[in-house]
């Protein structure tokens, strides 16, 4: 999996980076198809918010967002990582139930004649 972080207003410490690298990288396990992660850390000069975007790149053109904010760089990495991991299960969930329409007890079959 491909993972970049980069920062804004604010430079990225080895200890930021390992941390996103690191819970980034149980994303495939929410999401088979996640093949490519960026991280970007923005740092509003003056004041004391931060805002983290994280996008995922899956199979076939999906892309998925979700941005965290809050005052601490760690803090905003959990908050979008813990949306992106919503997104991540509810289209696998649908991936799963789409591949099994028309399988169970309501459906009848071809009727014969």
């Amino acid at each position: 999996m491909l993972f970049t972080i980069t920062g804004k207003h604010i430079t990225i410490t080895e200890a930021i980076r390992a941390y996103a690298e690191d819970k980034t990288s149980k994303l495939p396990r929410y999401y088979d198809g996640v093949n490519q992660v960026e991280v970007m850390v923005d740092g509003s000069p003056g004041a004391n918010k931060m805002a983290v975007e994280i996008i995922a790149r899956g199979e076939h053109g999906a892309v998925f967002v979700a941005t965290g904010t809050g005052e601490g760089a760690y803090a905003c990495i959990d908050a979008a990582l813990h949306k992106l991991e919503q997104q991540l299960r509810k289209k696998k969930a649908k991936e799963r139930d789409d591949k099994h329409m028309g399988e169970g007890s309501s459906y009848a079959g071809p009727t014969q004649l």
